[in-house]
């Protein structure tokens, strides 16, 4: 458990969220969502250490976050708000450099390596050619993207972004959460974004954060969404090119939760299964065997020995 939330009460003066209890792992992906005003950003700058908790405790690593300097919170963590003060005189390339100067001093030259770290970044977000192009100059999706891009060449273990597909249309969208599942899976990253869009970013995430009354909600994203009504809406979205789904007989919101899961976690062709969802018990058959399993994480382990 690299990041846990311990019976934490969050808030100002009071609580808007109580008893909070939770963790999170490298190579997660977690979506926050909640509306307005439930305390999705007050959670995000208790994690900071920004806002101090009314109760429990938030660790990192098993250290209490209250112990961290704000150097160390910075070398743990890179966080993009919604909205931060934007360089006028900097480009593209200038903003995600950024990332790297917690690790040298501002009169230091960036290795060659940063600088091709920065360049692949830049080309993965689809910025190529705005690298020279000045801040003010760009749209505000695409200067969503630049900050985003600072974060992650901050190259810090956990990733927090606050709304971070708020100005961008759905192809931006795709590109930037298939550019966080790939860091967080590739270079076991723990990300940590809220949204509103959960219907189109919970295609990306392994984990829900629902905040709700003053409650946290968490675990699996279909196995939260299931459990709040309110949340389900089914549509099918095609992210995954090399997906090739299996037969699923369920009910539609069965079904959606199922193909969301594994078209995020396989790339490979899975029509030779067949998924039947019976009696609160999906049953899966392949070779003429039958399988049974109750929860989508040991779906997603039995899956996993499939080759």
């Amino acid at each position: 458990m690299h990041l846990q939330i311990q019976q934490a009460d969050i808030g100002y003066h009071t609580p808007l969220i109580s008893k909070a209890d939770t963790y999170l792992n490298l190579g997660e992906v977690c979506l926050l969502i909640g509306n307005n005003g439930v305390g999705k950003t007050t959670l995000i700058k208790s994690i900071l250490n920004q806002i101090a908790l009314l109760g429990g405790d938030i660790l990192i690593k098993d250290q209490n976050i209250r112990h961290f300097s704000v150097k160390e919170i910075a070398e743990q963590i890179a966080v993009v708000f919604s909205s931060a003060p934007v360089p006028q005189n900097y480009t593209v390339e200038d903003l995600i450099s950024l990332g790297k100067y917690i690790y040298y001093p501002f009169y230091f030259e960036l290795k060659k390596e940063d600088r091709e770290e920065v360049t692949e970044i830049i080309r993965e977000l689809d910025l190529s050619q705005y690298k020279h192009t000045l801040l003010k100059n760009l749209s505000d999706g695409n200067l969503q993207k630049a900050f985003i891009g600072r974060a992650i060449t901050q190259n810090s273990p956990i990733i927090i972004l606050d709304e971070p597909t708020t100005h961008l249309d759905e192809k931006n969208k795709i590109i930037i959460l298939k550019t966080l599942r790939k860091l967080a899976k590739e270079q076991k990253k723990l990300i940590l974004f809220s949204s509103h869009d959960w219907r189109l970013a919970k295609e990306f995430a392994d984990k829900i954060w629902y905040l709700k009354e003053g409650t946290l909600y968490s675990g699996i994203v279909e196995d939260v969404l299931l459990r709040h009504d309110e949340l389900l809406n089914p549509t099918l979205f095609e992210i995954n090119e090399k997906f090739v789904p299996p037969a699923i007989t369920a009910p539609d919101a069965y079904k959606e939760m199922l193909y969301s899961l594994l078209q995020k976690n396989f790339q490979k062709d899975l029509s030779s299964l067949q998924f039947e969802f019976r009696d609160s018990i999906w049953l899966i058959t392949i070779d003429s065997a039958v399988h049974q399993y109750e929860s989508f994480e040991d779906i997603i382990k039995f899956v996993k020995t499939i080759h």
